[in-house]
């Protein structure tokens, strides 16, 4: 009976049979792609001037006064510059960074606990909440690696500001290939793991354990012999309200991660090494915190945080909306 219970099959030569992947596998893994494509382009739409006023708040050199006094005076000085093109300047390498990091979220935590519940022989079963978190992270350390020459090329978009100097994404591709070879568009890779391994559990850690105490309290369960993924969803309101927890928790706790990497990325354009020479993960963070602190790690905290909330719960809204609409 107990093997029974866990999917062992018994016969004469008392074999084990492995747990067997699903046969819609394919398809899930599809739609996690589309969908999560079509979320994260939407989100950043949306947040996508805030990014900039952020990644330009993070990269101002620790050896000379700061230029802008806080996001307000960011916003003010970059759409006097430049209008609201300035503030939306580099958008397709993130767009495109958006499509690939949020699919590549959704796919790899999909498949991450597939993986699980194969190995804990528990697919009728919900997963519990610290292997959840584990799944994020893994998700997170897989994204990463796609992640960062995307955001090296949007970054050092955001901040070029000299007057008549507006090179293309594909012209920056080639120049750093020309000077730092394919390994140079994995600058700030340490930064962007933490950030990725440690946000994307925050993210969907978050995200789950909010949706578990409305299921909780709404008294939504799922109906007999259902799969976890087969939970009735919940309401919109309730789905945005779980995604902007989730958004806030993945930009404030690895808030300096996300400084350092912006500024190892924006290093060349903003001349914050006077030498020219390329300094470490760990040397640009002791940079800054000699020179401006903790309150330096978390410059542009607030406007991130700010626009995370309504952008995460627009990403999750959107995801669950089409994944319930296309079935």
């Amino acid at each position: 009976m107990a093997a029974a219970e866990h999917g062992i099959a018994i016969n004469d030569e008392r074999s084990m049979d492995l747990p067997s992947v699903p046969s819609s596998q394919g398809v899930e893994a599809f739609k996690d792609v589309i969908f999560g494509s079509a979320a994260g382009m939407a989100g950043k739409i949306i947040e996508y001037p805030f990014d900039t006023v952020k990644v330009r708040l993070q990269s101002q050199p620790e050896h000379l006064p700061l230029r802008y006094k806080g996001p307000v005076d960011c916003f003010h000085q970059s759409f006097q510059a430049d209008g609201l093109r300035g503030l939306y300047r580099g958008i397709s390498a993130p767009m495109a960074g958006a499509a690939v990091e949020t699919s590549c979220l959704f796919f790899s935590y999909r498949i991450i606990q597939d993986a699980m519940r194969a190995v804990l022989h528990s697919s009728d079963e919900p997963l519990s909440f610290s292997v959840l978190l584990l799944c994020g992270a893994a998700s997170g350390s897989v994204t990463s690696l796609l992640l960062t020459p995307i955001e090296l090329i949007k970054c050092k978009m955001q901040v070029l500001e000299a007057p008549g100097y507006r090179p293309s994404p594909f012209a920056l591709i080639a120049s750093i290939f020309r000077q730092n070879g394919i390994l140079g568009f994995w600058r700030g890779q340490l930064g962007t793991l933490i950030r990725e391994t440690g946000g994307s559990a925050a993210w969907f850690g978050s995200y789950e354990g909010v949706s578990a105490l409305f299921r909780k309290y709404s008294m939504i369960s799922p109906s007999a012999g259902s799969s976890p993924s087969e939970e009735p969803p919940l309401p919109v309101y309730q789905q945005m309200i779980a995604g902007a927890t989730a958004g806030i928790s993945y930009n404030f706790m690895f808030y300096p991660a996300d400084t350092i990497k912006s500024r190892m990325q924006t290093e060349d354009v903003s001349r914050a090494a006077a030498d020219g020479e390329r300094r470490s993960f760990w040397g640009v963070g002791k940079a800054l915190w000699r020179q401006q602190g903790l309150k330096g790690m978390y410059r542009g905290c607030g406007i991130t945080v700010a626009r995370s909330a309504p952008s995460s719960a627009f990403i999750f809204s959107v995801y669950e909306g089409l994944r319930q609409y296309f079935g």
